[in-house]
């Protein structure tokens, strides 16, 4: 089976659009299948390329056994909607036309957040008419209207037109959490055609390390608590509140050495920065995004994890990936997301919850679990525990399972993509 893969997010970009996508695609080629993704440049979260690569009209390269076709986009950071939209709308455009070269395609996915790509998969299943699935990775535009990027009116209003439209055209959905399934049935989409394959991790790259101790003297962290977050630094994540618990536990004697690091980039990072200093903060650690690699080394500084959304109704549907990430490598977790993922740290044991945008909750939960040294050992046991149930290989291959049904019998068995030179 030959699967055609649609995304803006590929590596070496490291957020969990782009990893999820490898790690399933690596999966499926490793299960027999042909697996081809166009995508763009890398650029994400900076909107700036990354060294050894061009934002040219179209290039490929092979990587764990993928196709990589990526092609020209509008490129600009992750900030300001209507640069954002034409960036995604110029991807949609080039991946359609780089289409028309991947010969004996059997099934084309769409993957989100935003759902233009998805557009464009759809326009690759009328051309070759081959059936295609809708990856739902987030409810957009609902989730750019919840952080204030933009409001209610005409805009909003044909954005969210389109968006029923393609739920009612895809083949099949495949959301990323139960709580996205029973929405969109809720709006009248067919329950039949919709799969949950949730996130979860690579358990051969996310393990228990011991923290580095050349890392840890580098950054400043010998002898600290260190609490983290990893990941980007957006409109959605509200990391404000993690600064303001850091002034609070700069405050007291007992929590001096607890070191909060931010490591990633993202729209607020400069923002961040800025609060921070007003703040007079000496217990944040800023960090710049690291490549895929390294960020395990990362991960094995951290005491405690912290997971953040800003308080929004539409936030309980979400499942922050790092959260598997966390329990792979034994990483406890303070947990500032409402909804369906608190209910799998509670239920898995692996951390505790706080009220997202409570800076002062943090902060007493982060004062506790310094003064409980056991209790985050039941923590870090229990998330090691946990991490088999969310094996990304898995989960890639209950998707593969997914693919080849809505494919149905292959027209193209044992056949590939024809030959595609760069230009």
């Amino acid at each position: 089976m030959h699967i055609l893969f649609l995304t803006d997010n590929f590596p070496p970009e490291v957020n969990a659009p782009a990893s999820r996508t490898f790690e399933h695609a690596r999966e499926w080629v490793k299960a027999g299948a042909k697996v081809t993704v166009i995508t763009c440049a890398p650029n994400f979260p900076k909107g700036k390329v990354f060294d050894g690569y061009r934002n040219r009209l179209r290039s490929t390269e092979e990587l764990d056994g993928i196709t990589v076709i990526r092609v020209w986009t509008y490129i600009t950071a992750n900030e300001g909607f209507y640069k954002r939209t034409l960036d995604y709308v110029s991807f949609m455009v080039s991946a359609f036309l780089a289409s028309f070269s991947v010969r004996n395609i059997d099934v084309i996915v769409g993957t989100s957040p935003q759902f233009f790509t998805a557009m464009g998969a759809f326009l690759v299943s009328l051309l070759r008419r081959r059936p295609w699935v809708f990856e739902l990775r987030d409810i957009w535009p609902a989730s750019i209207k919840a952080v204030g990027a933009i409001s209610d009116g005409p805009v909003l209003s044909v954005l969210e037109r389109i968006e029923m439209f393609l739920y009612r055209r895809a083949s099949h959905i495949v959301t990323v959490t139960h709580a996205f399934r029973a929405e969109l049935a809720e709006r009248g989409i067919d329950a039949s055609r919709m799969s949950v394959v949730t996130n979860g991790a690579d358990l051969s790259r996310f393990r228990p390390a011991g923290g580095s101790p050349a890392l840890a003297a580098s950054l400043g962290l010998e002898g600290c608590f260190v609490a983290g977050y990893v990941g980007t630094h957006g409109l959605a994540h509200g990391l404000e509140t993690l600064l303001d618990a850091a002034a609070l536990l700069q405050e007291q004697t007992a929590t001096r050495h607890v070191r909060i690091v931010l490591l990633g980039d993202g729209a607020r990072k400069a923002h961040l920065r800025q609060r921070a200093d007003e703040l007079g903060l000496n217990n944040i650690v800023f960090l710049d995004s690291v490549p895929k690699d390294a960020v395990p080394s990362y991960w094995g500084l951290l005491d405690v994890s912290i997971i953040h959304l800003k308080r929004d109704p539409l936030f309980t549907t979400v499942i922050p990936s790092k959260l598997f990430e966390c329990m792979a490598m034994g990483v406890p977790v303070l947990h500032g997301v409402e909804g369906e993922s608190a209910d799998i740290v509670r239920r898995e044991k692996v951390g505790e919850t706080f009220e997202p945008e409570n800076a002062g909750e943090l902060a007493q939960r982060l004062t506790r679990l310094v003064a409980e040294p056991e209790t985050l050992a039941s923590y870090r046991e229990a998330g090691l525990a946990a991490a088999a149930r969310y094996d990304r290989a898995n989960l890639a291959a209950d998707m593969l399972g997914i693919l080849r049904e809505t494919a149905g019998p292959s027209r193209h068995a044992g056949s590939g993509a024809g030959p595609i030179s760069e230009e």
